[in-house]
């Protein structure tokens, strides 16, 4: 077609029976349509809507965008059809445009510039033949393609599940979340065993209860539901894991493209979030573990310090309400002496905006005010203005308590401190005092054995200074020979044995020798000192002048040797004495005897009196005489000690108080088994003296009663003597062990007083002890209590 054709300017074929001209069309169109409002509604419209007339076309805003502004008014020539619509729309609507201008509104689907629309002809009311108004719209793109793919740019999975539950559609977003492929998930419904879910506390989510199965069972939509799924590893994650979804189930409407009475289930990869929410909770539950421990209030504010509702901390703590507390109703709860204070303070931090610190009072909910420190920092947002105040309120009072406690102590500690060292200081004044007024010479000794310390005493004694003393080594100067005149080896010195392996070592007797040359005769004792490792460090010698100590033992040993010796003359004399005056004492003794037998009543009664006298004068030395051979003759012996049986002796003991016994009504008892170490005749004596005095000295009218028993005490066997007779008083309990000592006239108790004389040395010859125990309050009598030797080994044992 050429510009010379008769249609050169009737593209769209219009009837040429109204020939117009271009300039006339367009303005009768727009004319036309501004006259009915069809310009404002074309530009109204958001689809693409064109205007056709026989020589041009009137676009919208949104067709000169789609297809650009050149449109506005233009005319084409058929050559330049194509070149707009594109081949395939422009033949499509050349051969509809008839239909449109018959009178005919329909759709035909148009692909322009590769983009698929929908154009909607309909005949145009305009004075212009012919018109025709196109309208083009996308064309309705698939529901649920769109749907899913929505949802994947969301990265939401998207499930869509039939009436029974089953998988019939998954998006790749629930595909990758799931790790698991559209085939693998196809079929698939809540009750499959292979799901494996939990819910956040770890606790099983059995498959009844997923979202989907709840919303198919009610019909309603449950939403944002956690629940942890294993997933299997996939191309991208090599390891198995747990994820964590947010699901939320719908029932799906009737839809063409969705079946009726299924479910659509929606969820997101929650994983990162329910980690970030675990550790959140971690945090937080440490968070308020560690305020509660530590007894804090934590409180927030507003950046101008003012206090908001809620603040459960101080709330519980004061008892204020949150009407009460807000803004800056909270210093209330202060001591008044401390509001001022307290106020300077937090004003001057929000000031500065650093870090707020603060010691006030607070009135706790019981009316008690308690120390608080207070502490909070602003948090910031990232322009650096304060979004907030985070602060705590902590309870000190412990540590007041403590603070004053150990002021306490510090001052009764420096107390102590004071006393301890004026104590010592008064120590050491006496260690000094001590020492110097010590008669015994006093040094101390270095690891090496020579001389640290000397005491004025030890200088004295030995003639030297106190500084030629120090420094100089012991031995060298002082234990360099025995008395002797032989040298002292060092290796022989128990001083410097004693700074070798640390043991305490006593001397009785050894020398120093004296500045002069002379020795000085010596007992000494030596101590090792230790360092807190228990290392000898030294010693300590202690030393003593033992010169008039061996001159008194010197003398003291002549003087025992003197007494043994007149000890051994006297008992010599009485031994003597005794045995001869018993000859003289026999003579006169028969004599008076002859002379009562032949002149007995011959002469007159005061001569026989005096007769009398003579013969019981006789007798009675004969007996004195006899307990003074007996007391000479104890220790006189050279026999050994035996091994003898106390029952024995007891018998013998008894036959020889027969007489005695038959003549007071007396009785004798004894439990004494086993034996003693001794002289059995000696031991007879002993016992025949004792039973004797038991049985000579009752109480009128009454049978005396003698009992003796034994027991083992140690090495040694404790006997008791006891009676029933008339006692001892307390007084005369050594009295009557004494030579010739009598407590009652011999007209009532008759003897000589050498009784228990001669027992308690036959004891103490024994080796053993004599003396008086007092019987118990209501029992009469008296108790003589001796000990005597066990045998310690098998000895001979005696006849008896």
């Amino acid at each position: 077609m050429t510009p010379d054709s008769g249609e050169a300017m009737n593209p769209l074929h219009l009837p040429p029976e109204h020939p117009v001209s271009d300039e006339l069309a367009a303005e009768q169109c727009a004319a036309h349509w501004a006259a009915v409002g069809a310009g404002a509604l074309l530009a109204a419209l958001p689809d693409p809507v064109l205007l056709l007339y026989p020589n041009g076309v009137l676009p919208n805003a949104a067709a000169e965008a789609f297809f650009g502004p050149h449109l506005h008014h233009s005319t084409w020539p058929d050559s330049d059809w194509p070149a707009l619509f594109g081949d395939a729309a422009a033949t499509a609507l050349a051969q509809a445009l008839p239909r449109a201008q018959a009178g005919e509104t329909f759709t035909l689907p148009l692909t322009i510039r590769g983009q698929a629309l929908t154009g909607t002809l309909s005949p145009a009311a305009s004075d212009v033949a012919g018109s025709v108004l196109l309208h083009l719209h996308t064309a309705p793109p698939d529901p649920l393609g769109q749907t899913l793919e929505l949802l994947n740019t969301l990265h939401l999975g998207l499930t869509v599940q039939d009436q029974e539950g089953r998988i019939l559609q998954a998006n790749a977003a629930a595909q990758h979340i799931l790790g698991l492929t559209l085939d693998q998930l196809t079929g698939r419904d809540s009750l499959d065993p292979r799901w494996k879910a939990v819910h956040p506390d770890g606790s099983s989510f059995p498959g009844h209860t997923h979202p989907s199965a709840v919303t198919l069972q009610t019909g309603e939509p449950v939403r944002d539901v956690p629940m942890g799924v294993f997933t299997p590893p996939t191309s991208r994650r090599a390891s198995e894991e747990w994820r964590w979804l947010s699901v939320t189930a719908l029932p799906q409407a009737p839809v063409p493209w969705l079946p009726e009475g299924g479910v659509l289930t929606v969820f997101s990869d929650a994983t990162a979030a329910q980690r970030t929410r675990g550790q959140l909770q971690g945090t937080e539950a440490r968070f308020r573990s560690l305020v509660e421990a530590t007894s804090q209030i934590v409180w927030v504010s507003a950046p101008d310090g003012m206090l908001h509702p809620p603040q459960p901390d101080w709330t519980a703590f004061t008892g204020q309400t949150d009407a009460e507390l807000a803004g800056t109703g909270w210093m209330n709860a202060l001591h008044p002496d401390d509001i001022a204070p307290s106020s300077a303070v937090w004003g001057e931090a929000l000031t500065r905006q650093g870090l707020y610190e603060n010691e006030y009072r607070v009135r706790r909910a019981d009316g008690v005010y308690v120390p608080m420190q207070a502490r909070a920092i602003p948090v910031k947002n990232q322009d650096g203005t304060v979004r907030e105040w985070v602060g705590t309120s902590s309870d000190i009072s412990e540590v007041r308590a403590a603070e004053a406690e150990l002021r306490e102590l510090n001052a009764t500690l420096e107390a102590r401190v004071q006393e301890r060292t004026d104590q010592l200081a008064q120590i050491t004044r006496f260690a000094t005092l001590l020492l110097g007024a010590a008669g015994e010479g006093i040094l101390g000794l270095d690891a090496s054995g020579r001389n640290t310390f000397a005491n004025p005493a030890a200088a004295r004694i030995l003639g030297y200074g106190r500084e030629r003393l120090i420094g100089t080594d012991l031995h060298a100067l002082l234990h360099h020979h025995h008395a002797d005149g032989t040298l002292h080896d060092p290796a022989d010195s128990p001083i410097l044995h004693t700074i070798q392996d640390g043991q305490t070592r006593r001397v009785e007797a050894d020398v120093f020798w004296h500045a002069q040359g002379q020795a000085v005769p010596v007992a000494y004792i030596v101590t090792p000192t230790l360092d807190d490792a228990g290392t000898v460090t030294g010693s300590v010698l202690m030393f003593q002048d033992i010169t008039e100590r061996q001159l008194a033992r010197t003398a003291l040993e002549d003087a025992i040797e003197d007494l043994e010796r007149s000890n051994r003359e006297l008992e010599q004399f009485a031994y003597v004495a005794s045995h001869d005056l018993q000859e003289p004492l026999r003579t006169v003794g028969s004599y008076a005897d002859l002379l009562s037998r032949r002149y007995q009543g011959q002469l007159d009664p005061r001569a026989d009196q005096y007769l009398s006298f003579m013969q019981e004068a006789v007798a009675r030395m004969q007996s004195l005489i006899r307990d003074l051979l007996s007391f000479a003759r104890i220790g006189r012996t050279d026999a050994q000690p035996r091994a003898v049986s106390l029952n024995a002796v007891l018998q013998e003991a008894a036959q020889n108080v027969q007489a005695a016994m038959a003549a007071t009504g007396g009785q004798l008892t004894w439990d004494a088994p086993g034996v003693v170490l001794g002289h059995s005749s000696l031991l007879v004596q002993l016992f025949t003296n004792l039973i004797g005095n038991g049985l000579k000295f009752h109480r009128e009218g009454v049978a005396p009663q003698v009992r003796v028993t034994a027991r083992t005490e140690g090495a040694i066997m404790a006997i008791d003597v006891s009676d029933n007779g008339i006692g001892i008083p307390v007084e005369y309990h050594e009295r009557i062990f004494a030579i010739f000592q009598r407590l009652h006239r011999r007209e009532a108790y008759p003897g000589t007083g050498m009784g228990l004389a001669i027992c308690r040395k036959i004891v103490e010859h024994h080796g053993g002890t004599l003396g008086v125990t007092l019987p118990p309050p209501d029992q009469f009598g008296s108790i003589l209590t001796l000990t005597l030797p066990l045998p310690t080994s098998p000895l001979p044992a005696s006849p008896l």
